[in-house]
């Protein structure tokens, strides 16, 4: 049986109690164990359009001998509490106790899997974790956290003006201003508060964000030859000055975390474990 045909045990359980309850999916490595993975999903509702793709993608790396940890952080899917209870610190203590739970059932060194904003915080944690790290993955990382905020307020205005509501009519400097004087919004049915929006906002770029190992990048293309995103080079550089290498990927495939139904991208599914597999050929 190939790897990718290798049956997944996957298993669905709760870690944690009351207001630390979050739910998480483990998918057992297939064969002996070559790494541990945990998951950094994406924000609002990317994280719901990109489920089938990160399903996928766990099990894909499971049948390939890599033991992956799916969860769903504060607030979010069927975790404890609200969205509007969401913080950036308290989603990088949730990655702390996924992390010593994968940690203590594998001993591997650490994978981080982050997709979009989850990217960024799977940066962001890689920088104050303790635990050993292996090279990330990266899928489809945002730019800056500043430009995704944006990109999400303009959600707002866009619904509101396909409604009646001419107060909800603002642009996104209104918007900002509202959240720096403390009121919490309601975009696309979140509740985004001042605290959130702030730590996205201030985030880092990725070029400052340099990790302590090897990254590989994925993009994932309209169409065959295109170029990177301008990101990607400008991250390149400067990572690679501080030591620290990056391997950009480009696949050619649909937006998977922006269409309206659900869709997956096979390639870059294929891209991901051969970055790998050629991961542990070099090791």
């Amino acid at each position: 049986m190939t790897p990718d045909r290798a049956e997944v045990d996957t298993e669905p359980f709760f870690l944690g109690s009351g207001a630390e309850r979050r739910f998480c999916l483990f998918h057992r490595p297939a064969g002996a164990c070559r790494g541990a993975v945990l998951y950094v999903p994406p924000f609002a509702e990317e994280l719901n359009r990109t489920r089938r793709m990160a399903a996928l993608g766990a099990r894909r790396l499971a049948a390939h001998g890599y033991g992956v940890l799916q969860i769903d952080l504060l607030g979010t899917g069927d975790s404890a509490g609200d969205f509007a209870d969401a913080r950036w610190d308290l989603w990088k203590q949730d990655l702390d106790t996924g992390a010593a739970w994968l940690r203590a059932r594998l001993d591997a060194p650490l994978t981080l899997w982050g997709l979009r904003l989850g990217a960024l915080l799977a940066l962001d944690h890689a920088r104050t974790t303790n635990i050993p790290l292996a090279p990330m993955l990266l899928w489809q990382p945002v730019s800056a956290g500043s430009t995704y905020l944006t990109q999400f307020l303009r959600l707002r205005t866009a619904n509101a003006m396909l409604g009646e509501d001419a107060a909800a009519q603002s642009g996104t400097k209104a918007l900002r201003a509202a959240l720096q004087a403390g009121e919490t919004l309601e975009i696309a049915g979140y509740d985004l508060t001042p605290e959130l929006a702030r730590a996205i906002d201030t985030l880092p770029a990725p070029d400052v964000l340099t990790p302590p190992v090897p990254v590989h990048w994925f993009e994932v293309l309209g169409a065959p030859g295109q170029a990177p995103g301008p990101a990607a080079a400008r991250v390149k550089a400067t990572w690679e000055a501080h030591g620290t290498q990056l391997h950009v990927h480009t696949v050619t495939g649909a937006p998977f975390w922006a269409t309206t139904g659900i869709s997956t991208c096979p390639a870059l599914l294929d891209a991901t474990v051969g970055a790998i597999e050629e991961r542990a050929h070099v090791v």
